[in-house]
């Protein structure tokens, strides 16, 4: 089985959405089951024992937890992580059970094609510090966005699904016009535009909504795909 939810800023409470009182379903999943976050995982952050007391309570949950990068993460540190062929693309294995699904790529999980593409830009990036709390890789790089269109084409530009971190261009100027357009919000609308795909889920606007029939908004949300 496959589920999905928003950003859960370790070490912050958003963590607690996958309690087993908020995500009561968890008690019958398996490690061939899998949850997916939006971005803005932060438990690779500065190796605290903080993030480390998260990462060994997620590792000890029933299922496996796979993530894509959002704008708040330690990109110095996540790119120490090795990277591996998983379920038809690739990732950083940050333990057996968690794994980081690297921008540009398509998986295949429990029957489902999934185009990842994380990474956003940070709104309060000019009152932080890079390398101590802001990573310039916030943002994708022409080798990544070309990775990306390569894979799809691949795929004949042709997925069940798209996890993305923020939004493409006009859903994002639509629904939350008070973030900035930018090459990756436009890159996303490329994508929308050229792409079939039966569903598309993001986080990064700390909210839960509808768009419309194919386009969620995820935070406290976790669906089943």
């Amino acid at each position: 089985m496959l589920y999905i939810t928003g950003d859960i800023h370790i070490p912050t409470e958003d963590i607690q959405k996958l309690n087993s009182k908020r995500f009561p379903e968890q008690k019958n999943l398996c490690r061939e089951d899998y949850v997916i976050i939006c971005g803005d995982f932060g438990g690779i952050w500065s190796n605290s024992a903080e993030e480390k007391y998260w990462i060994k309570w997620l590792e000890n949950k029933n299922f496996t937890t796979l993530f894509i990068d959002g704008n708040h993460e330690n990109f110095d540190l996540l790119g120490d992580y090795p990277v591996i062929s998983y379920k038809g693309g690739r990732a950083h294995k940050i333990s057996d059970n968690i794994y980081h699904l690297m921008r540009g790529q398509v998986f295949s999980l429990c029957g489902k094609d999934i185009f990842t593409m994380g990474g956003a830009s940070s709104h309060d990036k000019d009152f932080r510090t890079e390398h101590k709390n802001w990573c310039a890789a916030e943002m994708a790089s022409g080798e990544e966005y070309e990775e990306a269109r390569k894979n799809l084409l691949k795929n004949k530009n042709a997925v069940d699904i798209i996890i993305t971190h923020c939004a493409p261009a006009s859903i994002q100027e639509s629904f939350f016009s008070e973030y900035e357009q930018n090459q990756l919000t436009e890159f996303l609308e490329e994508i929308k535009q050229t792409c079939s795909y039966d569903k598309w889920y993001f986080g990064h606007y700390h909210t839960d909504c509808d768009v419309d029939t194919r386009h969620v908004a995820l935070f406290n949300r976790i669906m089943q795909l």
